[in-house]
């Protein structure tokens, strides 16, 4: 609007404009002081998905599945010597009186429950702290199946510390609990101490984000003064643009305080894209103002003829880019939402600034030093003039490479596979990474595992034996087939208690025989820490009971093709049973997250082209100029499916959303290439002519900005985490590969195919 109004009218415009983004600021500066991290598996969980709410359900029964740690400690040669084991157990002791522990279990304090008939129940401890003894505690403890990689490992040189603590716990208790542990460990002097659980991982994340973020807003800050000085050459070109740049950072930030989500992992990488976008939009419209500039018309005039020219294009690719984080709004995972829907406000917020509080600051600012410029550019325009040439004499040659070059993504495409490990995120040379690959290697791994049965009659209860032998079929499956070690199990409890009552003897490691022995059972379970023990296997009601415990963390596809074989054997061997069995849990929940990512992803993908092509068909109102525009932007995606494909890279949550931000972005080459295609035929311009102009005028700034997008992703490969890493890095294979095809097939398509209307 601003090119119909006259320069008085465009001081008061300045003086609303100024007021309102004073007001605003105020308030997204509010918004910044509300900013939190936060690192919350949940929040990963399916939207909307029945699993989720069973499992809500079930948790609401019994306990968090997930609330816990696992401390490993080893001693050369064995953990069998007195002097360690009585270290271990005053250890334990005061981890036991430590703020927000619930409870402890490890070897030195565990006891077998014994109830002798007609008596009160008794318990016998594993380890007597006799040393005449010690050996034959040892041979025992190794004869008990229930022990071995769970609270010993196989090989005798570490022993682990269960740790149960409080529910849900906050950062600032998960700090003070790690570091509580980490001190008390310490104090012994143990040959070697590794902790993992929730809270160890959620303390580093949290811890790396923070830090993340900042690096990168250091860096890509840093970056966007290199480039300006690049761009502008002087000091007012780089002094100009930074209340743009930092401006948007600073009201993006804001907006997601105001939001009211914190900061997660996915959010990490913002500072870095809203520093690029909002520098690509800012060097588009100062690089036509001072073109203008130097021909003498004024700065007013400067600042109508810029924003006339350059306005529509660049609010078309925010309008795309911001479509392509949008759309990450159909991916079920929150997190994911949250992303898209801040990223592309941010975009837009980019947008806004740049052409209403940089023609402010141009306006009220001094004139820049420098205003000639010269009549040569001999690099740009020989180097496009040759490549141009080229690329009209062999159209069918180039149309040809083409269709050979998606032949060979489309082959890698098929190797292309959804996974997702729980911890996959951290390099194999942090310490925390080594730690959990130990346990999960001794320990059956810290990767939580959760079943859920239900009675099918409700008449009967899980104190009858045909009912436990049901029970037992299934665990023997979780633990000699699925893989998976049961901590949680009342065919457990139940089968140490009838060994204890043989006086140890292994053979009797079953469920007993007769029923009359389990009512006894179940009478000194009772009677143990006042029932406590008991109700973290059955509900109240006694109609469902848990199976929980831990696995290691094989990844999404190799547990998906397991939960395959586990309901085909419920469905073969279990059918007739007396139960009911329902695979669920924290870690179960967020592989069926991934599922839902291909599908989501489809549908993101589609909106974002479907979109982009309504805007060009009303642009130039022509169905063949659609698909021109469309088909160059599909090939990068094809192309970073092949390159995942190939080397081997999954899709997942932090990969999936590479495809729909890369062709938001992608698109923007694409649009100012036919914006000015189309400027030049309204002039009445020959289509050849029309070609040529947009092929060297707008080849250079196409080059220059892709160069700027890159070398902004790039910085992502510095991420600690290697799926942000692994999106920087594809990222810049698919910009880089979208300029390629807009230099090259682009105007082939243009010329073979369009046909101008009179």
């Amino acid at each position: 609007m601003i090119q119909k109004v006259g320069e008085k009218k465009f001081r008061l415009i300045i003086k609303i404009a100024s007021v309102a983004l004073i007001l605003l600021s105020v308030l997204f500066a509010y918004g910044v002081g509300m900013l939190k991290l936060d690192y919350d598996f949940e929040k990963f969980f399916p939207i909307g998905d029945k699993e989720t709410d069973f499992f809500l359900e079930h948790r609401a029964k019994f306990e968090s599945d997930n609330d816990f740690l696992l401390i490993s400690i080893e001693n050369d040669p064995t953990v069998f010597e007195m002097g360690f084991l009585k270290k271990v157990k005053s250890l334990q002791k005061k981890l036991d009186s430590t703020k927000d522990v619930r409870f402890t279990r490890s070897i030195v304090t565990e006891k077998e429950v014994y109830i002798p008939p007609r008596s009160i129940p008794t318990s016998r401890p594993y380890i007597n702290f006799i040393e005449n003894r010690l050996a034959r505690d040892e041979k025992d403890l190794i004869e008990n199946e229930e022990m071995i990689n769970t609270l010993i490992a196989k090989d005798k040189k570490s022993l682990c510390i269960f740790v149960r603590h409080k529910d849900f716990l906050s950062k600032n208790g998960s700090d003070t609990l790690v570091q509580s542990i980490n001190g008390l460990c310490d104090a012994y002097g143990f040959d070697k101490v590794r902790v993992a659980g929730r809270t160890v991982g959620q303390k580093f994340y949290i811890d790396k984000m923070g830090y993340e973020m900042a690096f990168f807003m250091v860096l890509s800050y840093m970056l966007v003064i290199v480039f300006l000085f690049i761009a502008f050459r002087s000091l007012w070109g780089v002094l100009m643009p930074q209340l743009v740049i930092l401006g948007t950072l600073f009201w993006v930030v804001g907006f997601i305080g105001l939001y009211g989500e914190p900061v997660s992992i996915v959010m990490s990488v913002l500072p870095c894209i809203v520093f690029v976008v909002a520098m690509s939009d800012v060097i588009h419209l100062l690089s036509r103002y001072l073109d203008a500039f130097r021909t003498g018309i004024g700065k007013f005039a400067s600042i109508k003829l810029t924003i006339h020219e350059v306005g529509m294009a660049t609010f078309l690719t925010s309008v795309t880019t911001a479509i392509g984080f949008f759309s990450l709004m159909f991916i079920s995972v929150q997190p994911i939402q949250v992303f898209g829907a801040i990223a592309g406000f941010g975009v837009l917020i980019a947008f806004v600034l740049t052409f209403v509080l940089l023609p402010i600051i141009i306006y009220l600012a001094p004139n820049p030093i420098f205003l000639k410029k010269s009549d040569r550019d001999p690099f740009w325009k020989k180097k496009l003039s040759k490549w141009f040439i080229r690329v009209l004499r062999q159209p069918k040659r180039i149309l040809i490479v083409y269709v050979g070059f998606i032949a060979v993504c489309l082959i890698g495409m098929v190797n292309l596979e959804a996974n997702n490990f729980l911890m996959d995120e951290i390099s194999q040379k942090e310490p925390i990474k080594q730690n959990f690959n130990f346990l999960d290697e001794h320990y059956g791994g810290i990767r939580p595992f959760e079943l859920s049965i239900s009675l099918k009659d409700t008449s009967k209860t899980f104190w009858s034996l045909e009912v436990l032998k049901d029970v037992e079929k299934v665990e023997n499956y979780i633990e000699k087939v699925y893989g998976a070690g049961l901590r949680s199990s009342i065919v457990k409890v139940v089968k140490v208690m009838n060994r204890s009552t043989h006086t140890g003897r292994i053979d009797y490691y079953t469920l007993p025989e007769r029923e009359r022995d389990l009512k006894r059972f179940k009478r000194g379970l009772e009677k143990v820490n006042g029932g406590q023990f008991k109700n973290v296997l059955l509900d109240s009601t006694g109609h469902f009971a848990r199976l929980g415990g831990n696995m290691p963390d094989w990844g999404n596809k190799v547990i998906s093709k397991k939960n395959v074989a586990l309901q085909q054997f419920l469905k073969k061997k279990m059918s007739n049973s007396t139960i009911k069995v329902q695979l669920t849990g924290t870690a179960h929940l967020l592989d069926k997250n991934i599922s839902y990512l291909s599908m989501s992803l489809v549908k993101g993908i589609s909106l974002s082209v479907i979109l982009v092509a309504l805007i060009m068909g009303l642009l130039y109102r022509s169905v063949s100029m659609v698909l021109i525009s469309i088909i160059p932007n599909l090939i990068p995606l094809i192309f970073v499916a092949a390159i995942m494909g190939y080397f081997g890279i999954n899709i997942k949550t932090s990969t999936a959303i590479v495809f729909t931000i890369a062709f938001g972005i992608a698109v923007d080459d694409t649009i100012h290439f036919l914006g000015k295609f189309k400027y030049e035929l309204m002039k009445g311009r020959s289509k050849m002519y029309a070609l040529k102009r947009s092929y060297l005028t707008t080849g250079k700034a196409m080059i220059i900005t892709t160069f700027i997008l890159c070398a902004g992703f790039i910085l992502l490969v510095f991420s600690s985490f290697l799926g942000t890493a692994n999106m920087g890095v594809l990222l810049c294979l698919t910009l880089f590969l979208a300029l390629i095809v807009d230099l090259t097939l682009l105007p082939v398509l243009l010329m073979l195919f369009f046909k101008v209307k009179k």
